[in-house]
């Protein structure tokens, strides 16, 4: 018989614990797309449908390495996120802003 994560989570040491915390913490900053919008409690053909393609499409976009920045933000705002573009140097971070007005109405 299987046991329930609260107790075994509970006879474990606070070590232990904490180790298993931090483990979690670091899998939920980085993920595919296809385990992000799992995450997000959302299946490729509800996405498809916010986004207007057929699901083979989302499917498709899940496996891509490469893509446009447009099509990413398109996908991250149909699961309710907002996309950065961060450049990361030994002495610090900085947010690409070139991208800020992709999809945006042309004034």
């Amino acid at each position: 018989m299987a046991k329930k994560f609260e107790t075994l989570r509970a006879s474990m040491k606070p070590e232990a614990r904490a180790r298993a915390d931090a483990k979690a913490r670091a899998m939920l900053v980085e993920m595919p797309l296809a385990e992000l919008r799992q995450a997000r409690g959302l299946s490729q053909k509800v996405l498809a449908e916010v986004l207007h393609v057929q699901q083979p499409s989302i499917a498709k976009m899940e496996k891509r390495t490469d893509m446009y920045i447009s099509t990413l933000r398109s996908h991250i705002e149909a699961m309710g996120g907002e996309l950065e573009v961060v450049a990361r140097f030994p002495d610090g971070a900085v947010k690409i802003n070139n991208f800020t007005d992709i999809g945006a109405a042309p004034t």
